[in-house]
C-alpha cells in the first residue's frame, strides 16, 4: 500500500457495497477523503421552464447522502458534504488535504460528462489525475460482445447477444475499514430550504414511502424477494397501479446508486437457486438489461437523445397551441381520467407506474401533439427515480424518434384504462371528483 491520499467523489453511486471506487481507494491509498457535492446547477431552471430537480428527488438525495455518511462513519470514516460547483470545490479539497488522486464513476449523459471534464481540467492544472471507473451498469462495457459503436440499436438484438455472449461480474467487496485524514473539517448536509425548496407533507395515497439511502434500498430488495416472495409474481403484477408491491419499486435506489444493478442481479440468482426460477424472476433481470441498454445507447448516440428529432432524425407533428395543451397535461387537467389520474399521482408523490408513464407520454405526443422533449423535461423535474438515459431514452422511444423498431407505436388510452383499471379504482383514488361514477362511465372524458 502506498502513502497516497485519494479523494473519492461520490455522485450517483451513494453506497458502500459493490462500489469499486471506494474499495479501490482503500486498497491503493493509506487515507481517503470521501466527498459529495450538491451541485447547484441541478437545482436551477431548465430551458424548458421546468426545474432540473424537484422536491421529491431532492429529499431522496438528502436522505441518501445522510445514510452514506452514517455508513462511512460506522467504518471509521466520514463524508465531506458541500453545496456548490464541483470543479471549484474539488481542487480546493485536493490542496487542503494534499490529495494525490481523485476517483469517480464515469457518467454517460452530456451534462454529467461535461462536469467530469471540467473537474478533470481543473485538477490537471495541479497535475492531479481524475481516474474514471465504470460502475453504473449490469454489464461492464468491456464484457459486452461488441464495442459501443457497434451496439445494436434494437433492444431485442442487444439483449439476446448480451445474454448469450456477455458476462456479469461479481459484486465488489464492501470495505472493512475507512481511514480518513485526522483533520477533516465538519460539514453540514443541506436542508430542503437550503436547496430552495419548501417542506412538504407526503400525500397519504402514495404507492410507497420512498426513503433515500443504501440501508432502505437493500431493505426493500430483501423485502420484495425474501420476506414476501413477491418476486415470483412480478411479471404478472408489474402493470399494477395501486399499492407498494405490484412491482419491485427499486428504481429510485438504482437511479441514485444506493443499490447496484449487480447486487440486484446476484440476489435474484441466489433467490432462483434457493426458491426456484420462473418468468417473473427473469423479468426483473430483463428490466435491468433495459436500463443498461439506454445507458449504452447514450454512450453511442450522445446528445441526439436531447433533441426533438432524436436518433432517427425524425420530425414531429406539433399542435399550434401546444403550450396550452402542455400546461393542462402537467396539471392533470386534460379531461381524460386515466391520463389525469397518473399525472396527479406524479405531481403529488414523484412516482408513477411504468404503465402510467407509457400512457401519459403517448397521449402528450401522439394525441395532443406536444413536443416530446417538454414531457421528458417535466419528468426530469418530478420523478423521484429520474436518471437521464432511462428517462430521455424512454421518451424518445415513445415519441418514435428513438430506438423503437415499430413505426408509429400508439397507446389507445380508453382501451388501456379499461384493461389496467377495469373498475376505475385508480382513477377514483386520484380523481375523487369522479368517485360517484359507475364502472361503465368512470373512464369517459369529463
Amino acid at each position: 500500500m502506498s502513502g497516497k491520499t485519494i479523494l473519492v467523489w461520490f455522485r450517483n453511486d451513494l453506497r458502500i457495497h459493490d462500489n469499486e471506487i471506494l474499495l479501490e481507494a482503500t486498497l491503493k491509498g493509506t487515507k481517503i477523503v470521501p466527498v459529495y457535492i450538491f451541485d447547484t446547477r441541478y437545482y436551477t431552471q431548465t430551458v424548458y421552464q421546468t426545474q432540473k430537480t424537484g422536491v421529491f428527488r431532492a429529499q431522496f438525495t438528502i436522505e441518501s447522502v445522510t445514510d452514506l455518511r452514517l455508513s462511512l462513519q460506522k467504518l471509521g470514516g466520514e463524508l465531506l458534504v458541500y453545496t456548490g460547483i464541483p470543479e471549484q470545490i474539488i481542487p480546493e479539497i485536493v490542496k487542503k488535504y494534499q490529495v494525490d488522486e481523485v476517483y469517480h464513476h464515469r457518467e454517460v449523459a452530456s451534462e454529467e460528462t461535461k462536469i467530469s471534464s471540467l473537474v478533470e481540467d481543473a485538477l490537471w492544472k495541479s497535475q492531479i489525475n481524475l481516474k474514471h471507473f465504470i460502475g453504473h451498469t449490469l454489464y461492464h462495457k468491456e464484457d459486452l460482445p461488441f464495442p459501443i459503436k457497434d451496439i445494436p440499436d434494437v433492444f431485442t438484438k442487444f439483449r439476446k447477444k448480451a445474454e448469450k455472449e456477455g458476462q456479469i461480474r461479481s459484486v465488489f467487496a464492501t470495505p472493512e475499514k475507512i481511514i480518513v485524514p485526522n483533520n477533516l473539517e465538519q460539514t453540514e448536509i443541506p436542508s430542503l430550504q437550503d436547496l430552495g425548496f419548501e417542506e412538504f407533507q407526503p400525500d397519504q395515497r402514495r404507492a410507497i414511502n420512498f426513503i433515500g439511502g443504501e440501508t432502505e434500498g437493500l431493505k426493500r430488495l430483501n423485502y420484495y424477494l425474501w420476506e414476501t416472495d413477491f418476486l415470483k409474481q412480478y411479471k404478472i403484477t408489474r402493470n399494477g397501479l395501486i399499492g407498494a408491491d405490484y412491482s419491485s419499486k427499486l428504481s429510485p435506489w438504482l437511479s441514485a446508486g444506493c443499490v447496484s444493478p449487480r447486487e440486484v442481479y446476484w440476489e435474484v440468482k441466489k433467490y432462483e437457486k434457493e426458491r426456484g426460477a420462473n418468468d417473473s424472476t427473469y423479468w426483473l433481470i430483463f428490466e435491468l438489461i433495459w436500463r443498461d441498454y439506454f445507458r449504452f445507447m447514450f454512450k453511442k448516440h450522445g446528445t441526439q437523445y436531447f433533441i426533438q428529432e432524436g436518433v432517427k432524425g425524425k420530425s414531429q407533428d406539433l399542435a399550434s397551441n401546444q403550450e396550452e395543451l402542455f400546461e393542462k397535461w402537467k396539471a392533470g387537467k386534460t379531461g381524460v381520467p386515466f391520463v389525469d389520474a397518473n399525472m396527479r399521482e406524479l405531481n403529488l408523490t414523484g412516482f408513477m407506474s411504468n404503465r402510467g408513464r407509457q400512457n401519459v407520454a403517448s397521449y402528450l405526443v401522439k394525441d395532443l401533439k406536444v413536443n416530446w422533449t417538454l414531457g421528458a423535461a417535466y419528468f426530469e423535474e418530478k420523478l423521484i427515480d429520474y436518471s437521464p438515459s432511462s428517462n430521455w431514452g424512454n421518451w424518445a422511444y415513445v415519441a418514435g424518434v428513438g430506438n423503437d423498431p415499430r413505426e408509429d407505436r400508439y397507446f389507445n388510452i380508453p382501451k388501456q384504462a379499461k384493461e389496467y383499471d377495469p373498475k376505475g379504482e385508480y382513477v377514483k383514488l386520484w380523481l375523487p371528483e369522479l368517485s360517484e361514477r359507475g364502472v361503465e362511465t368512470v373512464h369517459e372524458n369529463y
